[in-house]
């Protein structure tokens, strides 16, 4: 291992039971900041409103340690924003933030519109098909940036139990992880080999920070933020937490090759001296008349850091 990485998961690697939410709290009136919590949704209403209810009850009820709960449909074709409102979300869908701009399909593109609507100092987002989720997600997040002015991103690690037709395999989730995102990292950027879970969709960060990097629009954007904020703030200004466990929904193999393009193409296209990679990915169906080739364009759509639109808007960010 390299001495930089080993130095830097010594450093910079917490418990989640390291923080408590009243202890935050107070943390929290002393330095002056607002929390904002941010849940990216499409077709997420078996998760939503469970997740909404559990942040608002413990942390904002009980303990007000977060200012807003928003969540950003894009789309939804069942009863996502519906769900989350009655929950106690601010509900937004994404095609009506910044319309100038148009509207682009993927997570990435609601988490960048988030930034405009929301109003706090520090923002967490929090993946809307989490099962059990637990509050202290959000808690342990926030902890290295409240307690830690030198700190500006904070991602989650955990263990991906994977649901199979044989049972439960403890740790077989994180494919695209652990077939392409690490290989990726150790090759180009091997200073951040020590992220654990660097595609994590659990995450928070400075908004200075977050308004002066680009955002991919689709599954890239993970990588893209993680690779940018430590070329914009250095490795030092990234942390990780240990959350033990996480259990999500998965998706099919197939739709993992899509997933895997567009971190693949975010990745190459941050490269140093690189060229835009192609956007295609060609993958195969058997039917009746034998193999089929589907195309799928896995190009991703760069947008602006936030902090240079609201530069040409001239607008105030908070509600839209």
């Amino acid at each position: 291992m390299r001495p930089d990485v080993r130095r830097w998961l010594h450093s910079r690697t917490f418990a989640a039971e390291t923080w408590a939410a009243p202890d935050l709290v107070a943390v929290k009136g002393t330095r002056g900041c607002t929390v904002s919590v941010v849940l990216p949704a499409l077709d997420e209403e078996r998760t939503v409103g469970t997740i909404v209810a559990t942040i608002r009850d413990h942390l904002v009820e009980r303990c007000p340690l977060v200012d807003e709960v928003v969540v950003v449909d894009s789309g939804s074709s069942d009863r996502t924003a519906e769900v989350a409102a009655a929950a106690g979300a601010r509900v937004v869908a994404a095609d009506t933030v910044l319309p100038r701009h148009g509207s682009r399909p993927g997570k990435g593109e609601a988490l960048w519109k988030s930034l405009h609507v929301t109003s706090g100092d520090l923002l967490v987002f929090i993946d809307a098909d989490l099962v059990a989720f637990d509050p202290r997600f959000v808690v342990g997040l926030l902890g290295p940036l409240l307690t830690d002015p030198t700190v500006g991103y904070v991602k989650a690690l955990y263990d991906r139990p994977l649901t199979t037709t044989d049972g439960i395999v403890p740790s077989g989730g994180g494919r695209v992880t652990e077939l392409v995102a690490r290989p990726l990292l150790n090759a180009f950027w091997p200073e951040l080999a020590g992220f654990v879970q660097p595609l994590s969709g659990e995450y928070a960060g400075r908004r200075e920070l977050l308004e002066q990097v680009p955002f991919v629009s689709g599954y890239g954007v993970e990588l893209g933020l993680l690779v940018d904020l430590a070329a914009l703030a250095g490795l030092d200004a990234l942390a990780q937490v240990d959350f033990g466990t996480r259990q999500h929904t998965h998706q099919a193999d197939a739709a993992l090759g899509r997933m895997a393009g567009q971190i693949l193409h975010t990745a190459l296209a941050r490269r140093p001296g690189a060229g835009r990679p192609k956007r295609e990915l060609l993958q195969f169906l058997r039917t009746a008349d034998g193999l089929e080739g589907v195309s799928w364009d896995v190009g991703v759509v760069e947008r602006p850091p936030m902090r240079s639109v609201r530069a040409v808007e001239g607008g105030r960010r908070g509600r839209a």
